[in-house]
């Protein structure tokens, strides 16, 4: 049979995309009920304080419907946890729907307000009376673990949740102790707001008559957050509740977790047996949704003469804010295991503690610790070439894992598979003309700049959510229906998984149709996270597709009277191989007689290995020392994704995890005050995102060794570009900060103040 110009490896057009720019793209904040009510959500202005509330005044205001306090939701579960350690487990503190006396955070929620509309329950939230007696809060990571910190819960002395070892302490030691160079670092990860383009919402239904409630969520997941929902927060049996994500715009991770406002606009919907609905403003969006990142690590490389790793040992902070999100303490815990990185180390220790402080929570955003794990090594091993007079690329090539060991297994137990990580590294420094690069930092110096030129090859983890069911049917019309419990939040998976079917039966993608994020239509799911959707949701698409075409052939082996070995499958249409002699997918579907069971085929597929994407980013970048703006002038990738479905969708998952990357390490931050816990950067005032100008043209390539552990051979991409850009980026300014002015540190986001900063305070110490 012929290739198939839109199955697997070809740059098929996002086939989703025509109606969303036409504008018939159908999100949550569109869904509006007959006779729907409308919530607000009011909020703690303090980041910590005692409080009692009065909301009595406010309910006679016109058009109230009700307003929710702590105490009239208390029989409600509070939002759970769903990660433990395994050897040394942890009790997690309340975190309840509404506050019940106290609050832990700047936007903690208080009271929720339900009206006729909107301006009418604006009103009604204006009139709560509510008494705060603020208490000391303390914000930040080094802050919350001094002794005299004030305490966000007494059940944790020193606001620390765990603080456990991973890895061989003594045995590390021992390499230090007799390591002829250390190589040290101490960097900041910044807090970060995820900002996607469509913010939270929900719409509550409730049928009185089956007492059941319909939930429309914006989310990444449609069953995790019915579950929870049901059996954690409002105690009711799952069939109980549906839940329906349409169009997302935007995920990254935080609409994966549920929110307090799913819950509450459920229980308000049954309260007053009508519809009601919540829409987060950007205000809410910024103290209300759970934020990224921000650790703090110090790390250190024992070195050989000859510029080999002997041991690293990693001393890592994570912030957890006031609650523990669904899975906030699993970030720092399991990004620690992916510290080693690309390298062969095989003496390793890492104290991990994970803190609390009166801040918003912090959960999974796009790499979920993996970023952060990537962004210690790579910064790590450019110290430790300065260190020894290397160049950033002859220690890596020294010290990089080499094809002939895999599978190799890490100090930290990851079993890498595939991969030949000096070939990329190669091939992103011919594509850069890195030898070329002495020249072109010569000619910056004349126009009065500092070029810098940085490396990072980056490795992650991913496509371990667990097992993902596909169920595959033929409709009558001979088009060819999928329903699948992944959900896409912008990725393309209308267009990859159409792809999948198309690589066997030769359909065109608009034959085939995707159906996700219902709880009714689809029995089971995980949503979508991890990277996770084409390894485990492609792979059960692909075996179901198998049986649904071996099915076919059993079907138009009785139509054609040949055998089943004799038909191929193409255009939709079974064939006997090298006649003319044919029968429509249709046709197959109408043909009396047939078992509509074979029509029907599913299948599942989980990874327990997970797959391990990599690749080398290149950056140049100039920096002007009179105002310390960073200009990147120059942006290669080359990437190891085992095998490509869709180059297209590909490069543009890369497009954006970069440019977040560059909004991390240019610009983005959380900052909250260190006196009261305000978060001073609360809207796009202060919180500064990326603009197209701020990035550069982005040369992409692969250098593909397929994954030996996934049956399709791919390594999942949605969150690599997020992985390598931080460290790239900032190793580049560092290069030429350090070729110019030997300043070998800099802190993430490296904006124009403090890299200017930083050369001002170096030639004032070089006056003295």
């Amino acid at each position: 049979m012929a290739p198939i110009k839109f199955g697997v490896g070809h740059s098929v057009r996002r086939k989703e995309d025509d109606a969303l720019l036409r504008g018939k793209g159908r999100y949550t904040d569109d869904h509006a009920p007959q006779a729907t009510a409308y919530a607000l959500m009011l909020r703690s202005p303090h980041a910590h304080a005692t409080f009692t509330i009065d909301a009595d005044r406010a309910r006679t205001r016109p058009g109230v419907l009700t307003i929710l306090t702590g105490d009239d939701v208390k029989e409600l579960g509070g939002l759970p946890c769903l990660f433990n350690l395994p050897d040394n487990p942890f009790k997690a503190p309340d975190y309840p729907i509404l506050a019940q006396g106290e609050v832990r955070h700047v936007g903690d929620a208080v009271a929720f307000v339900v009206a006729e509309t909107l301006p009418q329950a604006r009103d009604a939230l204006e009139a709560i009376e509510v008494e705060w007696t603020p208490l000391p809060a303390v914000v930040g990571v080094v802050n919350a673990v001094k002794p005299d910190a004030p305490q966000v819960w007494p059940q944790f002395p020193g606001n620390v949740l765990f603080d456990v070892p991973i890895g061989d302490k003594a045995a590390t030691d021992a390499v230090f102790a007799k390591a002829h160079a250390i190589a040290e670092i101490n960097i900041v990860n910044p807090r970060i707001i995820t900002n996607y383009m469509e913010t939270r919402a929900v719409v509550a239904e409730y049928d009185a008559k089956r007492d059941h409630l319909t939930l429309t969520i914006g989310s990444q997941g449609s069953h995790r957050l019915r579950d929870i929902l049901c059996q954690t927060v409002l105690k009711i049996p799952v069939d109980k509740m549906r839940v329906i994500c349409p169009d997302v715009g935007g995920g990254f991770g935080t609409k994966l977790f549920p929110y307090r406002e799913y819950a509450l606009a459920g229980f308000a919907a049954r309260k007053l047996r009508r519809s009601v609905k919540w829409a987060a403003d950007r205000a809410d969006h910024f103290v209300g949704d759970a934020q990224g990142r921000d650790n703090v690590t110090k790390a250190r490389m024992a070195l050989s003469e000859d510029g080999k790793f002997l041991a690293m040992d990693v001393d890592l902070i994570g912030d957890m804010g006031a609650y523990l999100s669904t899975f906030g303490p699993y970030v720092p815990f399991g990004g620690a295991g992916m510290l080693p990185g690309l390298y062969d180390i095989k003496t390793f220790h890492c104290r991990v503690r994970t803190v609390f402080s009166n801040t918003v929570p912090v959960d999974a955003y796009r790499g979920a610790g993996r970023p952060e794990a990537a962004y210690v090594i790579e910064r790590l091993v450019d110290a430790a070439a300065r260190k020894l007079g290397m160049t950033p690329d002859a220690i890596r090539r020294k010290n990089f894992i080499p094809p002939r060991a895999m599978p190799y297994t890490t100090a930290t137990g990851k079993v890498y598979d595939s991969g030949d990580f000096a070939a990329h590294l190669k091939r992103a420094m011919e594509v850069g003309n890195w030898k070329d690069f002495p020249r072109r930092a010569k000619a910056a110096k004349k126009q009065g700049l500092v070029r810098g030129i940085g490396l990072a090859s980056y490795v992650e983890v991913c496509g371990t959510m667990g097992e993902e069911t596909a169920n595959l049917r033929l409709d009558s019309n001979g088009d060819v229906t999928i329903l699948i419990g992944t959900q896409s939040s912008g990725q393309g998976h209308q267009t990859a998984y159409a792809q999948i079917v198309a690589e066997q039966f030769g359909l065109q993608p608009e034959r085939v149709h995707i159906v996700q994020g219902d709880t009714d239509q689809i029995a089971t799911g995980l949503g979508t996270g991890g990277s996770a959707s084409i390894p485990s949701g492609g792979v059960a698409v692909e075996r179901a597709t198998r049986k649904l075409g071996a099915n076919l052939r059993e079907i138009a082996a009785d139509a054609l009277e040949a055998g089943a070995a004799d038909l191929e499958i193409s255009d939709g249409t079974v064939r006997v191989a090298g006649t003319d002699r044919s029968i429509s997918f249709a046709d197959l579907a109408k043909r009396p007689g047939v078992d509509p069971a074979k029509l029907a085929t599913s299948d599942k597929f989980s990874s327990a290995d997970g797959t391990y994407p990599n690749g080398t980013h290149l950056v140049e970048v100039e920096i002007d020392p009179a105002t310390g703006k960073i200009a990147i002038v120059n942006y290669v990738i080359v990437d190891d994704f085992g095998v490509t479905l869709n180059p297209l969708l590909l490069a543009g998952q890369v497009h954006g995890g970069t440019m977040q990357g560059i909004g991390q390490a240019l610009m983005e931050q959380a900052v909250y005050d260190p006196q009261d816990g305000q978060l001073i950067t609360g809207s796009f005032m202060d919180y500064a995102l990326p603009r197209a100008a701020d990035g550069a043209p982005i040369t992409f390539e692969t250098h593909n060794v397929p994954c030996k552990t996934n049956p399709l051979g791919v390594k999942g991409a949605g969150e690599a570009g997020a992985i390598g850009s931080c460290p790239a980026v900032v190793n580049a300014i560092i290069d030429g900060l350090w070729r110019d002015y030997h300043i070998d540190s800099i802190d993430m986001p490296a904006t124009p103040e403090r890299v200017w900063m930083a050369i001002r305070d170096h030639e004032r110490q070089h006056r003295l």
